[in-house]
């Protein structure tokens, strides 16, 4: 029979993501490539379970119970972060863990012991790139970029290992019915006959019949995407995708171990607000769909949103911030696909030496230009 204390120790482990070997008592951490939890240090494996179900059911959470906070405790925990002064990132951490790095900025940071008080993850995107796969990925992008400066190159190829990262997402499911008013053009053509330099032409000029139009358009979304973070640029984000949410698991600690895991910073509200921003993109070209013709007017849309859910999930990054000549640079590559982004630097003398040889070449073709003249 476990001793109350040991059990108590176990619960302690699996909220901060640390998972002891059986074997030698070092950290086991999440293996990609196996789908098991690992030990670095004595090779032992561990089966998660439920992993890989062919279909996992992930729950969603009804939008307007989490507005007026009616969510089940159950779906409530509290996470130790740390605030990042610089970027303002909230990136969990263990108990042992005093001093850091901020993963999003390489900024120096000193860990606090306030907890974040949040909705529970429901699901989870493990990582299928390892950490060598995505520097390898990271350095090819780098590689395309001929005005980066040579020794940041260098530095990225030599430097410390990339950061795994659980960032957080909102997702939403909403039913949608919507009435428009607007017009149906269409284009026809009127052939005129006109005076220039005192000779008479035909011309033809286009025109459009425009006609009253009205109806209805009705959308289920599923699943729509927000980026729940303001750590990374929205750009950097957005240019990961697309992710294939259908490989989903149902949220488990264990894939946590041996990664971080960024807490939302977006709240529910405003995430919904962007998530409708792209519902109502969507609907209106529905309704130019439903209108039809050659040309549309919309005049009006009246949208009526019903049975909203909701679901916070996390999704894997790898991330690189290196600090070169006084800047950051953050790199950061999708840990399901190995797309990458970042930021594009620039080689002031790589640039110098570009525009020198492009003046070299036009000076040259205007040389031979004159001669052949």
């Amino acid at each position: 029979m476990a001793h109350p204390r040991e059990d108590l120790k176990e619960a302690a482990d699996r909220e901060e993501h640390r998972f002891p070997c059986t074997q030698c008592g070092a950290d086991l951490r999440f293996d990609p490539q196996a789908g098991t939890l690992t030990c670095d240090h004595c090779g032992f494996q561990s089966e998660i379970e439920g992993h890989a179900i062919s279909t996992p059911v992930i729950r969603e959470l009804d939008f307007r119970a989490a507005l007026d906070a009616q969510l089940p405790e159950a779906e409530i925990e509290e996470t130790r972060v740390l605030q990042c002064p610089n970027c303002a990132a909230q990136v969990e951490f263990d108990a042992d863990t005093h001093a850091a790095e901020c993963p999003f900025c390489a900024t120096p940071v000193v860990t606090d012991t306030g907890t974040h008080r949040h909705i529970k993850p429901k699901g989870v995107l493990p990582f299928a790139v390892e950490e060598t796969d995505a520097r390898a990925a990271m350095t090819k992008w780098l590689g395309r970029l001929w005005f980066a400066p040579n020794g940041l190159k260098q530095y990225a190829r030599k430097g410390r290992r990339m950061t795994g990262i659980y960032v957080p997402y909102w997702t939403f499911d909403a039913d949608t019915k919507s009435s428009y008013a607007g017009e149906h053009g269409t284009v026809y053509y009127v052939t005129k006959t006109v005076t220039v330099n005192g000779k008479k032409q035909t011309r033809r000029e286009q025109r459009v019949r425009w006609r009253p139009a009205s109806g209805r358009v009705a959308r289920f979304f599923d699943d729509v995407l927000v980026l729940a973070s303001r750590s990374l640029p929205k750009s950097y984000t957005d240019n990961l995708q697309p992710w294939d949410l259908s490989t989903l698991e149902p949220y488990r600690p264990e894939y946590l171990a041996g990664f971080r895991a960024e807490g939302y910073t977006v709240e529910l509200p405003d995430g919904y607000t962007e998530a409708r921003e792209h519902m109502d993109r969507v609907i209106l070209r529905d309704v130019k769909f439903d209108i039809g013709g050659d040309r549309q007017r919309v005049h009006s849309v009246n949208t009526k949103v019903k049975d909203v859910t909701f679901k916070h999930i996390l999704l894997p990054v790898w991330l690189a911030a290196y600090k070169y000549r006084g800047k950051t640079y953050r790199f950061v590559v999708n840990g399901q696909t190995g797309r990458v982004q970042g930021e594009r630097p620039w080689s002031a003398w790589k640039i110098a030496i570009a525009v020198v040889l492009g003046l070299i070449v036009a000076g040259v073709i205007g040389f031979i230009a004159a001669q052949n003249q």
